[in-house]
């Protein structure tokens, strides 16, 4: 069976990535959900169905900065949410995006923040 579009295939690695990646209390997803212009990420909580915490580009400063600077600084304030939160181990749900670009950049300001995963 041929995937026949862009959407369907990055739905599909979703959907597989999803089946062995699950988020708890003690260690929860962080979801990550880039479009053109904007990147957002979710702590979610699967066992009990919650949202954590959120953070999205609207959020933070980006003057002067590209979109992958944007998205660094998102990771960074979605670490300081969690942080105040006690919690700094986590588990990256790259959303069938590659692990490159604006994605990385998120992770890595989460990194830099002072999360684990």
């Amino acid at each position: 069976m041929s995937v026949k579009t862009i959407r369907e295939a990055r739905a599909r690695r979703q959907r597989r990535i999803r089946g062995k990646l699950s988020g708890t209390a003690e260690r929860p997803r962080v979801s990550v959900f880039r479009s053109n212009k904007a990147i957002y990420a979710q702590i979610i909580d699967d066992i009990s169905g919650v949202t954590i915490a959120a953070a999205r580009s609207t959020e933070v400063d980006g003057a002067g900065l590209d979109k992958t600077g944007v998205a660094k600084k998102v990771g960074e304030l979605l670490a300081q949410r969690l942080r105040a939160k006690g919690i700094e181990s986590v588990v990256f749900d790259r959303s069938g995006y590659l692990y490159h670009g604006r994605v990385k950049a998120l992770a890595e300001g989460a990194r830099e923040g002072g999360l684990l995963f």
